[in-house]
């Protein structure tokens, strides 16, 4: 009878402790035992020499704090907060003092592999030609939207999200640093076949604060590659169409494309590009108010147009891309030729190299160097422009 009690005690005690540990560890699990912290210093020295303005040098440092749960009933959660620190406040370098949230919402993996985000989030669509977050800056650019991702058909993924607010890379009370937006983005992708990656997409961008940035554009974009014993040829291929929407005060039509080839061999490669923003008769250009466009038309930033990406004229760019790995070095040298769509106006010419060397598995430093030259007087880019960029950065 002893041994019954006590082996009954036992079990009555065991089974308390399993009621407890239900309630209590799931959100141990999800805040705790599964949750992920991350930690990252970027430090950058920024140089800018302009004809006939004043040199510019800043030094800044970017600490970003990034934490994420794990998963409790299928939620999720995700914050990140960003401060950076100047030691100038320079009107040429995009980069100011700030300490704000960066990313902060609720996920949901729902059932038929969907994924449901609810706040402050990065969105990167394909190449970020047209949407993206300029992620070379030290203020990134994220979006106060709801989206949802769907991979349930495989090679297929579905994506939609409807934005309310940008929060750009300019810091508060700028009157620049966020944009209010009732914008549906959608963009399906396919990467089922071996030698492309096909994307298909509408961007409906309504932007409350600044008109003319409200468009619509409707694209299709190829891009992909064939492997010949030890060469790889690849390839992209861009079509898009945009006109007014939103209030956008002027009526057009503009198209956009952009043809690349590249060839691949043993770490060494090299690209020739043609992009075309066009114009409508200079009347209003083909713009990109969501891209990251430090990535486009050259590293000095000549094109920005107020963070449209084109003006009237439009722009085509026509560039050559060198690219190699050696030792672990990554080495980049690219070329740009500019006009415009509309007017036969020489816009200049730029080149570049950066390199960037990876190094005790958390740390990686980085030189980049542009100069731009050459293009037609009496324009607000006409100006010769040198930029140097010196950087160091610590993940952890």
């Amino acid at each position: 009878m002893k041994v019954r009690a006590l082996t009954l005690a036992i079990l009555t005690s065991l089974s308390a402790s399993a009621i407890a540990a239900d309630t209590v560890d799931p959100l141990k699990k999800a805040f705790i035992d599964d949750s992920e912290i991350k930690l990252q210093f970027r430090l950058r020295y920024e140089q800018a020499d302009v004809d006939n303005v004043d040199d510019q040098n800043q030094t800044t440092l970017r600490t970003r704090l990034n934490y994420k749960t794990g998963d409790i009933y299928n939620f999720f959660a995700l914050a990140e907060v960003d401060d950076v620190r100047s030691t100038d406040d320079e009107p040429l370098i995009a980069d100011y003092e700030y300490t704000q949230i960066n990313q902060a919402f609720i996920g949901y993996k729902a059932p038929a592999d969907t994924l449901l985000k609810y706040g402050r989030q990065r969105i990167l669509l394909d190449n970020q030609r047209f949407v993206g977050g300029v992620g070379f800056r030290q203020n990134e650019q994220t979006y106060d939207a709801f989206s949802i991702q769907n991979t349930a058909v495989k090679h297929l993924t579905a994506y939609y999200a409807y934005v309310n607010n940008v929060n750009r890379i300019f810091p508060e009370g700028s009157g620049k640093d966020e944009h209010k937006n009732e914008t549906s983005l959608l963009n399906v992708n396919y990467k089922g076949l071996d030698f492309v990656k096909l994307s298909g997409y509408a961007y409906l961008i309504d932007n409350i604060n600044v008109a003319k940035f409200s468009t619509d554009t409707y694209g299709i974009r190829a891009a992909g590659g064939i492997k010949l014993d030890k060469i790889k040829l690849n390839y992209e291929a861009e079509f898009a169409q945009q006109s007014e929407g939103g209030d956008n005060p002027t009526s057009y039509t503009a198209n956009y494309y952009k043809l690349g080839a590249g060839v691949g061999f043993n770490g060494f490669g090299a690209k020739l590009g043609y992009e075309v923003l066009g114009s409508d008769d200079g009347k209003a250009g083909f713009v990109t108010p969501l891209a990251t466009l430090h990535a486009f038309n050259g590293w000095t930033d000549k094109f920005l147009f107020g963070g449209a990406g084109n003006w009237e004229n439009g722009i085509v760019d026509t560039h050559f891309i060198l690219t190699a790995k050696v030792a672990g070095l990554k080495l980049l040298a690219k070329y740009h030729k500019f006009d415009s769509d509309f007017g036969d106006i020489d816009m200049g010419k730029e080149w570049g190299f950066a390199a960037t060397y990876p190094f005790a598995k958390h740390y990686d430093v980085g030189v980049k160097y542009a100069s731009f030259s050459g293009a037609d007087a009496g324009y607000g880019f006409s100006n010769d422009t040198d930029k140097l960029w010196l950087t160091l950065q610590a993940k952890y």
